[in-house]
């Protein structure tokens, strides 16, 4: 989980995440001051500050409203959030959504 611990607002939400069932074999990675061999090479500092970003299982990368999906698919209590942003046009209303917040998230950075 690629996260920007320079934003107030996604630091509480992950940290909130952090503490949920299900997300103890997950590792966080706040993308501010970490160093490129963190992102790995297909990730640089731009587009993961930009955006959430998760790398799966099978080294697959997703960003935004898939990125959250993919975390609560893993999460009890939060599975039916993720498989429903997989039927149409739920991910797709989730995506626009999250890139509004991004809109007002560059306010808030540190």
């Amino acid at each position: 989980m690629y996260y920007d611990g320079g934003c107030p607002v996604c630091s509480r939400e992950i940290a909130f995440y952090r503490t949920r069932p299900g997300t103890h074999g997950f590792t966080w990675v706040n993308v501010n001051g970490c160093d490129g061999a963190a992102l790995g090479p297909d990730l640089t500092h731009e587009k993961a500050i930009s955006r959430m970003h998760v790398r799966l299982a099978d080294g697959r990368l997703v960003s935004g409203a898939a990125a959250f999906a993919a975390m609560w698919r893993q999460m009890p209590g939060f599975r039916w959030l993720g498989c429903l942003l997989a039927v149409p046009p739920f991910g797709l209303f989730a995506e626009i959504g999250y890139r509004g917040f991004l809109l007002v998230r560059k306010l808030w950075r540190r």
